[in-house]
């Protein structure tokens, strides 16, 4: 069998859907196999980067890797922001690069450089593929560490002389193992720290969107009522509309969600990363006593130092904490100040909901629509920039991996690319785009991407004309910023260009109008709106005022 025809075989057998990419000359034979396959699909994008987001939003929605294709040299150069954004956020992807002859490897040559050396940093695994028989192996390894918790990206490298070789190796055969779970005297110790306490609290992070762990946690909420507040990424875990949902935290200033960690007198964290919400923001005095429940063992930081570390599968450890807490009783928590959070908070996330501004729309109106046009299931993403604070502040979930933010490496230009793999992982669902200009325009060829695959999805532009989020640290911290403007397209123009439904709207009223307009619509549709972003100083203002009665 010939060595490219070997190694999507080894795919197929692997259970990959999908790979989305832009090939090269060196990886042509990859290609021609690729073609003859019947369950990988390949998805041509219009710039590698664009590709790797796709897969790491196929990676986050469903737990298991997608592959995203590039050339060597600047296709795999191309390819590097996306993958560093999708491992530091633990999506699991495979990462597919060309490359030259091996005989020109170790010389000054036409477009080689070193690309595992280049990937190391920002991969679980990365590895050149050096003889035709090894391909089995390699990726039967490559896809374990790519879904082995904590999921990632990895890479294999394939030069083209070794794609044309004949191979007499077959596929392996997936095989799946269970995740260790921690010892029974840990929990034990867990549970006798958790019955001391009269205020606990969880801190729910990236390793408990994951469907199981969310389950299990809610039912310790439910028969426990202790509180919980997610990061960024871990929204959803707990449904928004539990009296046990206390929100999001995550923004560098003090908001009314850290007031409930203030007084608590233990802290739960489940699933946490630290790249989330570092430590130091809610933990300054270090003196916060801390369970560690995660895959695997805590960073080491000084502000982060856990009594005592539940080290396994976050979803069984949530479940034998129960099953003990159920078996002993005797624990009573006071959740006074935890339901005032709660009830303060739900007030600011409606504060401008009546708004009929013309001329520029709140941030606060804008997700309060979205909440409303999105049912339970459908699927926001968020780029980076001012918008995705409020995102994270005033969006809230009732399901997991329904709003989606890059958070760990922070990418802009994710959320355009996302949205096309959203919408081909849940067709059924509505997906949201909303994009800074600035964002939208880093990756806006992928417009001709959504169009060609007839993507049902719509996006949603914050036009401020500058980059809103280094103005808005900039003002905070020095009191006024650099210039950071820049000027747009006319939007409408734009999106007839590339064959999209285009829609205005700077009337804060007819919002929610224009939302449900748009997803009525068959095909990619474009809304962009007119932001007022002096609400953003007006946020900080508030929040430095915020004192926390404990």
């Amino acid at each position: 069998m010939k060595a490219s025809d070997l190694f999507v075989k080894c795919l197929e057998e692997e259970g990959i859907e999908y790979i989305f990419g832009v090939p090269g000359e060196e990886n042509a034979d990859f290609m021609i196999s690729l073609e003859q396959s019947e369950s990988v699909r390949f998805i041509l994008t219009r710039h590698e980067q664009g590709a790797a987001f796709m897969a790491e939003i196929y990676g986050r929605l469903t737990g298991q890797p997608a592959g995203c294709l590039g050339t060597l040299g600047p296709g795999a150069t191309n390819l590097i922001t996306g993958v560093a954004d999708s491992n530091m956020d633990r999506a699991p992807m495979l990462v597919l690069t060309g490359q030259g002859s091996t005989r020109r490897l170790h010389k000054e040559s036409h477009q080689i450089m070193d690309v595992v050396g280049m990937f190391k940093p920002v991969t679980k695994w990365a590895e050149t593929i050096y003889h035709q028989d090894n391909i089995p192996e390699m990726i039967r390894k490559a896809v374990r560490i790519a879904r082995s918790e904590k999921p990632g990206a990895v890479l294999l490298e394939l030069p083209e002389d070794i794609a044309k070789l004949d191979s007499l190796s077959l596929p392996m055969k997936p095989q799946r193992f269970r995740r260790p779970v921690p010892h029974q005297e840990q929990i034990l110790q867990a549970v006798e720290q958790i019955k001391k306490a009269k205020r606990p609290i969880i801190i729910a992070g990236n390793g408990c969107i994951r469907t199981r762990a969310s389950e299990q946690l809610r039912i310790l909420c439910e028969m426990t009522g202790i509180g919980v507040v997610s990061t960024f990424m871990g929204k959803g875990a707990v449904d928004m509309d539990a009296d046990y949902c206390l929100y999001t935290v995550g923004l560098g200033q003090k908001d009314l969600t850290n007031c409930a960690i203030d007084a608590s007198d233990l802290v739960i964290s489940l699933g946490f990363d630290m790249v989330e919400y570092h430590p130091k923001q809610w933990n300054k005095g270090k003196n916060k006593a801390v369970i560690h429940v995660d895959y695997q063992p805590t960073e080491i930081d000084e502000h982060y130092h856990p009594e005592l570390e539940l080290v396994g599968d976050v979803a069984h450890s949530i479940e034998m904490l129960i099953a003990e807490l159920k078996a002993q009783g005797g624990y009573s928590f006071d959740s006074s100040q935890q339901l005032s959070t709660r009830d303060q908070m739900k007030a600011e996330l409606a504060i401008h909901k009546d708004d009929k501004t013309e001329g520029t729309i709140r941030p606060q109106k804008a997700i309060w629509d979205v909440r409303q046009v999105l049912g339970a299931d459908d699927i926001l993403l968020s780029d980076v920039g001012a918008h995705k604070m409020w995102i994270a502040r005033h969006y809230q979930c009732h399901s997991p991996n329904t709003c989606l933010i890059p958070n760990g490496f922070c990418s802009m230009g994710f959320a355009l690319p996302g949205a096309i793999a959203a919408n081909i992982v849940h067709p059924d669902r509505k997906v949201l785009a909303i994009c800074g200009d600035a964002g939208f325009l880093m990756n806006v060829q992928e417009m001709e991407t959504a169009k060609r695959l007839n993507s049902n999805i719509t996006v949603m532009v914050w036009e401020d004309q500058m980059y809103g989020l280094i103005a808005w640290k900039q003002q905070a911290q020095f009191g006024k910023h650099t210039d950071l403007s820049f000027t747009n397209p006319d939007w409408m123009k734009l999106a007839s260009s590339f064959g999209w439904n285009g829609h205005w709207c700077d009337k804060s009223e007819n919002l929610q109008d224009v939302l449900k307009r748009s997803f009525s619509e068959m095909g990619p549709s474009l809304i962009v709106i007119p932001i007022d972003y002096r609400e953003n100083d007006k946020l900080t203002e508030r929040l430095g005022e915020i004192s926390c009665p404990i």
